[in-house]
């Protein structure tokens, strides 16, 4: 049910922090009066006129938009319209995010893989260790590698080193910009007071990646799982088929790459072996880049129906990789081949998704302290600028505030919500102003309620928040709550699961989501649909 269909008027359901601003999204004709409520006493302490109406072109309904910015004292509110009509109930603090973060940097602990989650961590989502067997080289056998550990990938239990290099560039992204965001801890079995927690969670999943580097020849393979998907409630403990790591990819390669020396460069302060050890792997990656300029991109092997994360196009991860093995080691071999990569047009230089890392090589070069080309720095700038301003146009004329066209809301479109919050954020870390700031606000709004669903895309968070996401463990623990903190995939005008094509046919792009386990085209949850999330948390709080 929509917002339109509920009649409901659509908030953070979390909250606004005190002097934010504060937009109610109310659907319906023409301008109308609405009133605050404090929701606990049911007095009104404030009233106000929407702006008028509009037809928002991604939601298909007409909406306005209540402003109530000027009330900043804190308390527990709701919103009425002159028809009756209410919101959830939302705080006003000047704490309102901080278990929000907590919760989505808490996910990736559920998503670990070879290791018990224990009740002490894991509260009642705990379960056995999983997928410990070594797996079989696919096409070698029986040539076998352990690589056990590291994260299930989203609904399944799949591990690929490209989505898995994009949630850990996130998180330590996160980590470098905002480093006070993560000081409290989770806490996880490792927590010791010294590093904090969201290094002690990459380093688990970096630890695997390591194992996906192929001792020979310094390539890493694409991915591991088993030959199909298995079925919709079976616990990862119960997953017993035979494990496969399919061959070596360009794209994982330059991802490793890049996320190598990324963290190379960030545990140096608390594991300088650690830290050596990611720096070396990334430069026999790298080596193995050279040797292959020219690599097919990764296709499944025929017996393989499980996520392919193809990519024809593998210059993006290479110019990632060539800016981060620059920024850490300073070396002027990884500057010429970053100059070289950053003259080509075949791919976007300030995208964010596991597909197109461009933008983590021109974030990362832009962030550097190295020696700069300045002409090229100057281009960078000015392009990730001009992306920003583009992004804040089209949120500014959304009827939810969010940048996202009616054509964007694909498979997995909250990643490019948080994506795009993101980049609007880093945008006005490297120019100096906040001028994109709001902006990214209102996709978080947008996230934790302030949608057409009227819904939070987030697990546990909210009062109506997402209870039956494409997970197994959550469909198959026998805990009635799924497990906290995961960020749904969100509407998908593709609607490709049979679900979404019977329930969902005709809908708006924005109101393509259904709350049901069987739409995983629009309700799965993944490492790097959280990630993102965590960054754009961690900026406001």
């Amino acid at each position: 049910m929509n917002m339109e269909q509920q009649g409901s008027i659509a908030v953070n359901q979390l909250g606004y922090r005190n002097k934010d601003a504060k937009i109610a999204r109310i659907a319906g004709e023409g301008n109308r009066r609405f009133r605050l409520v404090n929701h606990v006493s049911g007095e009104e302490v404030w009233q106000g006129q929407t702006l008028s109406a509009f037809e928002d072109a991604a939601s298909g309904i007409m909406v306005s938009w209540g402003d109530f910015s000027a009330w900043e004292q804190p308390g527990t509110y709701r919103i009425e319209d002159e028809d009756g009509q209410s919101s959830y109930p939302f705080m006003i603090s000047d704490v309102v995010y901080e278990e929000a973060h907590q919760a989505l940097l808490k996910a990736f602990y559920y998503f670990r893989c070879g290791v018990e989650l224990e009740e002490e961590y894991a509260g009642p989502w705990k379960h056995a260790p999983c997928h410990l067997t070594p797996a079989l080289v696919y096409g070698e056998e029986p040539r076998r590698i352990d690589a056990k550990g590291g994260w299930h990938d989203a609904g399944d239990y799949g591990k690929y080193v490209a989505p898995g290099a994009k949630a850990v560039a996130d998180l330590l992204l996160a980590y470098e910009c905002y480093p006070t965001a993560f000081a409290e801890p989770l806490p996880l079995p490792e927590s010791d007071g010294v590093m904090p927690d969201v290094l002690h969670e990459c380093r688990y999943e970096l630890e695997w990646m390591l194992r996906m580097q192929d001792s020979e020849t310094g390539g890493v393979f694409h991915k591991l799982t088993t030959l199909q998907f298995p079925g919709p409630d079976v616990m990862p403990e119960e997953d017993h088929a035979e494990l496969y790591i399919t061959p070596v990819s360009a794209t994982a390669t330059g991802c490793f790459a890049g996320v190598m020396a990324m963290a190379a460069r960030v545990y140096a302060a608390y594991d300088a072996s650690f830290a050596a050890a990611c720096l070396q792997a990334a430069e026999r990656a790298w080596a193995w880049l050279e040797l292959h300029p020219d690599y097919p991109g990764f296709r499944n092997p025929p017996e393989i129906s499980t996520g392919e994360y193809g990519d024809e196009q593998d210059m993006d991860e290479r110019y990632w990789a060539a800016a981060e093995l620059y920024r850490t080691t300073g070396e002027s071999r990884y500057h010429q081949a970053f100059q070289q990569f950053a003259r080509q047009e075949a791919f976007d230089k300030y995208e964010l998704g596991w597909a197109d890392m461009g933008g983590y090589g021109t974030i990362s070069y832009l962030m550097s302290e190295q020696e700069q080309d300045p002409e090229l720095a100057v281009r960078l700038q000015a392009g990730l600028q001009q992306r920003a301003a583009e992004l804040a146009a089209v949120s500014s004329r959304d009827g939810f505030g969010i940048s996202l066209k009616p054509e964007q809301y694909i498979w997995g479109s909250n990643m490019l919500v948080m994506n795009h919050a993101m980049l609007l954020l880093i945008a006005d870390r490297l120019s100096g102003s906040p001028a994109f700031e709001r902006h990214a606000l209102e996709h978080i709004h947008y996230l934790l309620g302030a949608n057409v669903m009227g819904i939070s895309y987030v697990t546990g968070l909210g009062t109506r928040s997402i209870l039956y996401p494409h997970h197994r463990p959550s469909e198959g623990d026998g805990v009635e709550a799924p497990v906290p903190g995961l960020v749904s995939g969100g509407p998908n005008y593709g609607k490709q699961d049979d679900y979404a094509r019977e329930h969902l046919a005709g809908r708006a792009p924005a109101a393509s989501f259904a709350d049901v386990m069987e739409s995983y085209a629009t309700n799965e949850v993944t490492i790097y649909w959280n990630s993102p999330a965590v960054f754009v948390l961690s900026h406001f709080i």
